[in-house]
């Protein structure tokens, strides 16, 4: 979520899974998947949501007070999130380390292909419970998840299926995967086959001997 501060109030701001905003001219036509316009002094920054998983919501109140904000953890990014800040957080706690990592309760933006390929550059197991995780560990995965957003952010991103930036290019950074995806595929460091497990409903994979 990201908000834009108005005259009275704020708007907040859902992407979803395949929404982008787009700058145009205010004669540009709509098309199908188009479903706001925001007019600016400069022209109009169009919102477009082919599968409606996002959202445009206007809060009277201070936008980072709302309830879809108000609980959110760190950002991945931001100097607060290290490897104390996750040691303390997952001190004394069962959950596996990936389900943790992907709690947007935590840490936000952190999604299973970004939470697979950081574990995976730490050399964490995803099933390995969180509260027993050494804080250099942690350091480890805290330094990873920020290497492999920073990669993708270059790379315009993760294209798995119908993914787009606002100038409709792909993004590159499925190329440079070293698990997600790769089920059966040799290890990039000791050749083992990667393996795909169901964690929660989502596909999780990993390297049995390097993740531990």
């Amino acid at each position: 979520l990201e908000g834009a501060n108005l005259e009275r109030g704020g708007l907040l701001m859902h992407l979803g899974m395949s929404g982008s905003f787009r700058v145009l001219t205010r004669a540009a036509p709509a098309e199908i998947h188009d479903h706001y316009d925001l007019v600016t002094d400069r022209g109009i920054v169009r919102y477009r949501d082919p599968r409606r998983f996002g959202c445009l919501l206007w809060s009277a109140r201070d936008p980072r007070r709302h309830r879809l904000i108000r609980s959110l953890g760190v950002e991945p990014l931001d100097y607060q999130f290290n490897g104390l800040y996750l040691y303390e957080i997952a001190r004394g706690r069962a959950v596996a380390i990936k389900n943790l990592l992907m709690n947007s309760r935590v840490v936000v933006g952190v999604g299973n292909i970004y939470a697979a390929e950081s574990l995976f550059i730490a050399g964490i197991h995803p099933f390995r419970a969180a509260g027993k995780i050494s804080i250099a560990r942690y350091q480890k995965l805290a330094d990873a998840v920020r290497e492999v957003l920073a990669a993708s952010i270059v790379a315009g991103g993760t294209t798995i299926r119908d993914f787009a930036a606002a100038d409709r290019r792909p993004g590159y950074f499925a190329r440079a995967l070293l698990v997600y995806g790769r089920a059966g595929e040799p290890c990039a460091r000791c050749k083992t086959p990667i393996r795909k497990q169901t964690q929660t409903q989502r596909s999780t994979f990993y390297c049995p001997r390097c993740q531990r």
